[in-house]
This record gives structure tokens, C-alpha cells and sequence, in this order.
């Protein structure tokens, strides 16, 4: 059915703002400080097919709901409920991503799905926020709930909702963020039942097929025809599973391009390890990779042809039928054998991002993003001044890597609309005070286009209390590429420059913390695009300026000698030229197409790895 192109934007805005109306009912409604304030949720909308139709962020999937409960047997009102790992088809990668689903009806058929998930506080497991990090079985990491109705044409079901309020320390928030999410589902598909009602089913499933199809042709002409035919292989590594030593996790990808092929992406991951005894496993071969190729395919987007256009592509179901996927056999860090644990997965699923860019750039010369890690969880819990529990985590983002036409980002989170909590509503709620909310001076990679820098956060306890961490890249850095250095890891230390002061491993449960010491959070900082010697000299000046470099790093880094004019800090034009001159002549040869930073040869070598080193 040919689509008027007039009607087609009509329809591709109108899911556009539905989707943002039911993130904003859910961030406006919930309770818990990860829903409400960091906004760790998303929402998405599919067709009755099952197809992710919008794309401004990643998303669970409807497959298990359609695969345990048949279209036919839905009714409107109906809410579907699940968060198992292991039953998700690969859409949830931790028991605290609950997800709720809602079928749209036209004349009592199901036309399409609104569905959200998000990052909720608890839901049972072995530590407060339900992510131990020395977990070796999902039993320990909360209560696993494979699809079910949890709400019955408009009526909930409450004993449902009991149990699972029950296995949650924090009862009330998970209780209230569900309701906020279940009710602006319910009101996606009355704003969606609309749209059907409006058009008509055949010409709105029309637009369907119209959006789904443009994604296809315009990532197959003007992304994938940037990589040459051929086949490309990288790897990185997570560092750590929180039960072995440190050691390299190996994940790799070979990615084959045959622009003769309907599926011309092909990405083999063989090679990656086995699955680990710790909780860095994702179940990511679930529905041929479903949800991994949706994941990843934001990647493929810095290949546009300027930085404008690469905004303007969304992800949808469109990509999914560009790539093909290989798993290796079950038993790796991407095919877990249940019960494998998974709560700690963003070490993968983040590492593949930078994996998939890295093989990328290697095919088209270094025109891709240097390497970055924008999801750690912190936080703290214990008893406030009432004496009643508290729980308190944010997802602190870091730098984005240099590009090849622009410095990495400051402070950024992967997911949209993510951000720190708010000072001011942390101090009033709980007992702590943050001193320091701002930029890692130095922590961006120096290149001719530096990596962004991560967060300095300062906490001040005011009673005792024990803090937590979910965090890789604490030894291995995000890599620099073409000439650019590694970003500075990730680092938590406590009473820092006192006589106590210790610094506390990036995967953490229960640090004591007394009342009056200080937590001091460093996240990382991007890698580093190109030869930092080739970077202007007045750019330097105006980072040191801004306090993102210090003078040390401007002189030993960028080869840029500072001074003062009696004003401000200035570059010595001369001392600089013979400095930069001087550190070109120390170099035995070309600079490496990627630099990963000290703690890899580290790692690589075996040699053990003290915490205390990575001060």
C-alpha cells in the first residue's frame, strides 16, 4: 500500500510524542529517586509484529508477552508484567529492570504494544539494591517474575503485586513507580486506539511498514556503504566479575561487510570468553540477537556524513534485518547458562558498544569515537536520623570519546535523559551532604580532539552508613585511537588526603563509612582522537582556562608550557614549540592505532594489581 509521504510524518510524530508523553506521566508520577530524578527508565512502542517502531532509545521486547500469552487471549485494560532474565528473550539484563506492557486494541484486535522498563531501587537478592556484586547465581539477585498478568481488563492483580512488594526492602517506591508506569502504558494505547481510530487500520499499519522500511534504506545506503567490503576483527575486555582476581574478559567481535548480502553486517563474536563465576553475563543471543542489534546499532550512526544527520537517525526494528549475528556456543559471557548471575551486565553490553566502534574504525581509518563508559552505579544505604532504611544510588555517567571533528562530551549517560540526582533533593532526603559536584580535571584523554571528562562527586556522610559500587573500568581505561590517549578509570576513595584514607574496589556491597568521612567519586573520562601534539595550542589554553586541563597535563600531555600575564594563564608560544618538537623526537616510532592505557599490560602480563596502585 503506497503511503502518503504528508501522512507518514503525521503518524511517525505522532509515536514520537506519544512515547515522550508516557516517559514524561512516568517521570512526573514515580517515587523512587532512580525513576523520577535520574530518569533510568525508557519507554517504547511495537507493532502487533512485534517491531520496535520508534527509535530515540533502546528498549525491552515484547516477545516473551507474545510468546507465553497469544494476541487472541489479550483484552483491553490487560497489563503484562516480567523481569527474569533468562525468559526476557534477551530484552532484560538484571532483575532490577522491570518492564510492563499494555496491547493497544482497533475493533478487539491487537494493533500494537506500549511498553516500559526501568531501573527500580529493590527487588530482593542478597544486598540492598538487589545488584551484589559477588553474586555467582541469579537465586542471590532478587526475585525473578517471568511474564504474567498483572493487571486483568482494568482490574490488578493484587497478590501479584504482594509478593513482589514483599521480596522489596523498599516496598512503598516499587509499589508507586509500577503504578506510574502501568498507568502511562494504559494511556499510550488510549492515545494510540486514537490514532487507529482517526486513519484507519490498513493505512496506519501501512505507515508502519513505510517507517520500518526507511530506517532499512537509509542505513543500508548511507551507513553501512561506508565500510568497505571485507572482514575486520577487535576485542576489549571487562576487567573484573567481583568473585576471581582481576583478569582480561575477553569480548570480540569479527565483523564481515558483504554489501552483496540482504543481511550485508555480519558480527561474529566467537572468541569472547566463558561466561563468568561473577555477575557480568548478559543473555544476549535470545531471538537471534534481537535486542543486541538494537543496542548496537547506535554505533553504526557515527558514520553519517555530518554530525547533523547522524542526530537525525533513529533505531528502530529497521536495522534488524542489516545485520546477522553469530553467538558462540552456550557458556560465554553473551550465552550464560542459567543461573548464571547478570546483574552487573552493563560490563558487557557497555564493552560491546566500544567493541563494535573500535572494529569500525579500524575499517574506515579512525573515523570513528575513541572508547567510553557511561554507566557505574554508586550509592549509599543505612538508617537516617529517624532510624528508619534508606537507600540511596544514582547512575553517574562519565566522558564520551574524541571524534575526528569534535572533543568528546562532558558527563554524559548512554540512556536519553539520564542524569545525576539533584544536590538539593539528596541533602533534604538523606543523611549525607555532597561538598563537590563537577568536572574530573584531567580525566579526558589528550588527543588532537580530547576525550570528555567525567564527574568529581564529594560526599559528606553525617551518620555511619556503607557504600556501594557497580563500576568497571577502574584498571583498564577507555582507549584512545589514531594517536589519542586513554581517559582516566574510575576511582572511589574515602577520607582522601586524611589519614584513613583508603580507596574502596569498583565493585563493592557494604564499605563501612562513619559518620564525617568523606566519599570522593571519580568517573572515567573518554579516550582521546588523534596525536594530542597536534592539538591548537589555544585550545589547550582555553581548557586549562576552563579547568578541564591542568597546567602539568597542558606541559605533559599537549607539549603547551603556561604562564601568566599578570591577567590569566597564556601559552609561552617559544617554550612550547621546542617542547612539542622535543617530545616528537623522543618517539621511537608511529604512535599506536589504539592506546588502552597502563592497567592493560598490567592485566595482560598477569602481574598482580594492588588497589592501592590505582590511586
Amino acid at each position: 500500500m503506497s503511503v502518503d509521504p504528508v501522512l507518514l510524518e503525521i503518524v511517525e510524530g505522532s509515536l514520537a510524542a506519544i512515547e515522550m508523553e508516557v516517559e514524561t506521566a512516568i517521570g512526573r508520577t514515580a517515587r523512587s529517586p532512580m525513576i523520577r530524578d535520574a530518569h533510568d527508565f525508557r519507554a517504547g512502542i511495537h507493532d502487533r509484529r512485534l517491531r520496535k517502531l520508534t527509535g530515540r532509545s533502546y528498549s525491552a521486547l515484547v516477545h516473551p508477552v507474545a510468546r507465553d500469552f497469544p494476541l487472541d487471549t489479550m483484552r483491553p485494560g490487560d497489563v503484562y508484567f516480567h523481569n527474569d532474565v533468562y525468559l526476557s528473550e534477551g530484552g532484560i539484563g538484571h532483575l532490577p529492570d522491570l518492564c510492563v506492557t499494555v496491547p493497544v486494541f482497533d475493533n478487539h484486535e491487537v494493533v500494537a504494544f506500549v511498553q516500559a522498563f526501568g531501573h527500580h531501587d529493590d527487588i530482593g537478592g542478597a544486598v540492598p539494591g538487589s545488584m551484589p556484586s559477588t553474586a555467582t547465581s541469579v537465586f542471590q539477585e532478587g526475585l525473578m517474575v517471568p511474564p504474567i498478568k498483572l493487571w486483568d481488563q482494568g482490574t490488578r492483580n493484587e497478590a501479584a503485586l504482594r509478593i513482589m512488594t514483599r521480596n522489596s526492602r523498599m516496598p512503598d517506591s516499587l509499589a508507586a513507580d509500577l503504578d506510574a508506569e502501568c498507568a502511562a502504558c494504559l494511556m499510550g494505547s488510549r492515545r494510540l486506539t486514537e490514532l487507529f481510530e482517526r486513519y484507519g487500520r490498513s493505512t496506519v499499519e501501512a505507515c508502519f511498514d513505510a517507517i520500518i522500511d526507511k530506517t532499512t534504506d537509509t542505513y543500508r545506503r548511507e551507513i553501512l556503504s561506508k565500510i568497505p567490503d571485507g572482514t575486520y576483527v577487535w576485542e576489549d575486555y571487562a576487567e573484573h566479575d567481583g568473585v576471581d582476581e582481576p583478569r582480561l574478559h575477553t569480548q570480540r567481535i569479527t565483523l564481515t561487510m558483504d554489501s552483496t548480502r540482504e543481511a550485508p553486517l555480519v558480527l561474529d563474536f566467537t572468541g569472547t570468553s566463558p561466561q563468568a563465576k561473577g555477575p557480568i553475563n548478559h543473555c544476549g543471543d535470545y531471538a537471534e540477537g534481537n535486542f543486541l542489534k538494537k543496542w548496537l546499532a547506535p554505533i553504526l550512526r557515527n558514520l553519517a556524513d555530518t554530525p547533523e544527520r547522524m542526530a537525525e537517525l533513529d533505531v528502530n526494528e529497521g536495522v534488524v534485518s542489516l545485520i546477522e549475528m553469530r553467538f558462540p556456543p552456550p557458556g560465554t559471557l553473551l550465552t550464560p547458562v542459567f543461573p548464571a548471575p547478570t546483574n552487573a551486565r552493563t560490563f558487557v553490553i557497555l564493552r560491546l558498544l566500544g567493541v563494535l566502534s573500535g572494529v569500525i574504525a579500524k575499517a574506515v581509518d579512525g573515523r570513528m569515537p575513541a572508547d567510553q563508559e557511561t554507566i557505574r552505579y554508586t550509592g549509599v544505604y543505612g538508617l537516617d536520623r529517624d532510624g528508619e532504611p534508606y537507600l540511596m544510588r544514582e547512575v553517574l555517567g562519565g566522558g564520551s570519546g574524541g571524534r575526528y571533528y569534535a572533543d568528546g562530551e562532558d558527563a554524559i549517560h548512554v540512556v536519553p535523559d539520564s542524569r545525576n540526582l539533584p544536590t538539593e533533593f539528596t541533602e533534604s532526603r538523606f543523611p549525607f551532604l555532597v561538598e563537590r559536584l563537577g568536572l574530573a580535571v584531567d580525566s579526558g584523554g589528550a588527543g588532537r580532539f580530547r576525550g570528555g571528562l567525567g564527574y568529581e562527586k564529594h560526599i559528606r556522610m553525617l551518620r555511619d552508613a556503607h557504600f556501594m559500587s557497580i563500576a568497571d573500568r577502574s584498571i583498564l581505561a577507555c582507549w584512545g585511537v589514531t594517536g589519542g590517549k586513554a581517559g582516566s578509570p574510575f576511582q572511589v576513595a574515602v577520607d582522601p588526603g586524611g589519614p584513613a584514607e583508603r580507596e574502596v574496589d569498583a565493585l563493592a556491597d557494604a564499605e563501612p563509612v562513619p559518620a564525617g568521612a568523606l566519599i570522593r567519586i571519580r568517573t572515567t573520562g573518554g579516550g582521546g582522537w588523534g596525536d594530542p601534539l597536534e592539538r591548537p595550542v589555544q585550545d589547550v589554553v582555553r581548557d586549562v582556562r576552563w579547568g578541564k586541563v591542568s597546567v602539568d597535563a597542558a606541559r605533559e600531555d599537549y607539549g603547551v608550557v603556561m604562564a601568566h600575564d599578570g591577567i590569566e594563564v597564556v601559552a609561552d608560544a617559544a617554550a612550547s614549540s621546542s617542547l612539542r618538537a622535543e617530545l616528537r623526537s623522543r618517539r621511537t616510532g608511529e604512535e599506536p592505532f589504539f592506546d588502552r592505557g597502563p592497567g592493560y599490560a598490567r592485566l595482560a602480563d598477569g602481574a598482580p594489581f594492588a588497589a592501592v596502585d590505582r590511586l
